[in-house]
């Protein structure tokens, strides 16, 4: 258990520890951004970086990739947006007046979080903000976006959701829900006692999840603002979420990653053996892998919590991770990008057993019932 996993390549071309690492939505690229000022886009086919994306003036703290175009963002308050076959840079989105924390491209609408204590919201086409969302008393640091069409169409909220709500969190210890179409503050979620670090949505139950250095997960009502439940068990700060199958996963700053059912708040599962804070988490068929600053990535059945695997080679902490196919990519602060081989993660089937055993006038096999996912 626990084995360890060779890397199949090295990226090192980044001259300083990449900050994030984006997917293409069609799996053929990856794009990372790093505190060397770059981004760079690599081809999940090969591993060989086809694009170097220069620009901007500070680091990258955060970069999305579409099919089409790559989004970045950047301490030198700006958004930049590239062609994805040249590299070239199509747009730059200038208002923020701090550095540009998040982004969040969707639907011809590009989100942006930033210290300057806004949200915005911009147009991609014209590279112009169309909204301003004011009203945290401190730095943006998240944000998450639901679409009108994941939200009820009762006359009573019909005309709020519109355009969709946008959610944000802050350092000052609450998440607020807008109204994108008229930038007003639909909802202000209190209740955390630290700064919001992170948040996911469950847009069918217009359900929002946040995580807080108080070392809690709040779950509120976005239309409503009313707070549904807390979860209480880690004793550090919660840095990042992910939300699978009505499961909610929490890597926190005390070691461990945490399994709960997210409409009651049940713990269900630990996930130990980090041996630093866990600052990545990804779910992907089954296996549950993580990022840590103690420099390894973990992949964990899912189901089960064991731990499968081990990948070691990276210096510094482990800032993003991505799975393709059957490839594990970890960006690290040590500006390298790892390419690692995920096959025979997954837990062998179960033996059938044979009723001939259980009753003797009977010929025949059932199959164990069917492993319930997490």
């Amino acid at each position: 258990m626990g084995g360890g996993g060779s890397a199949l390549r090295v990226c090192a071309d980044h001259r300083g520890g990449i900050n994030w690492l984006s997917l293409s939505p069609d799996g053929q690229r990856l794009l990372t951004g790093s505190e060397d000022g770059t981004a760079r886009l690599w081809s999940t086919a090969d591993g060989q970086c086809c694009a170097l994306l220069q620009g901007h003036e500070s680091y990258v703290t955060f970069c999305q990739l579409e099919d089409e175009a790559a989004f970045t963002c950047s301490a030198d308050c700006t958004i930049r947006k590239w062609d994805v076959l040249t590299g070239q840079c199509l747009q730059v989105f200038r208002g923020h007046t701090s550095i540009v924390n998040r982004i969040l491209v969707t639907n011809n609408q590009l989100f942006s979080s930033s210290y300057d204590r806004t949200a915005r919201a911009w147009s991609v086409d014209k590279g112009q903000v169309s909204r301003e969302f004011r009203g945290h008393r401190n730095c943006v640091l998240t944000l998450a976006y639901s679409a009108p069409w994941d939200l009820p169409g009762a006359p009573c909220v019909e005309e709020a959701v519109a355009g969709g709500l946008l959610v944000t969190g802050s350092t000052d210890g609450t998440a607020k829900v807008w109204q994108v179409a008229s930038g007003c503050c639909h909802q202000t979620l209190r209740g955390h006692t630290g700064a919001v670090l992170c948040l996911v949505l469950d847009t069918p139950g217009h359900t929002a999840f946040t995580g807080s250095t108080d070392a809690t997960i709040r779950a509120w009502d976005i239309l409503s603002g009313e707070p549904l439940r807390v979860f209480r068990e880690h004793q550090g700060s919660i840095i990042c979420l992910e939300l699978v199958n009505r499961h909610v996963y929490s890597g926190s700053a005390d070691r461990t990653v945490k399994c709960w059912l997210a409409d009651t708040g049940e713990r269900v599962r630990t996930f130990a053996a980090h041996r630093h804070s866990v600052s990545a988490l990804k779910y992907h068929a089954g296996t549950l892998f993580t990022g840590s600053g103690d420099a390894r990535a973990r992949a964990f059945d899912a189901q089960s919590g064991a731990l499968r695997r081990v990948f070691r080679g990276h210096a510094f902490i482990i800032n993003c991770i991505q799975v393709h196919g059957q490839v594990l990519y970890t960006a690290s602060h040590d500006g390298a990008l790892r390419l690692w081989d995920v096959r025979g993660l997954r837990r062998a089937a179960p033996p059938k057993r044979s009723l001939s055993r259980l009753f003797s006038n009977k010929v025949g096999c059932a199959a164990a019932a069917p492993l319930q996912p997490a």
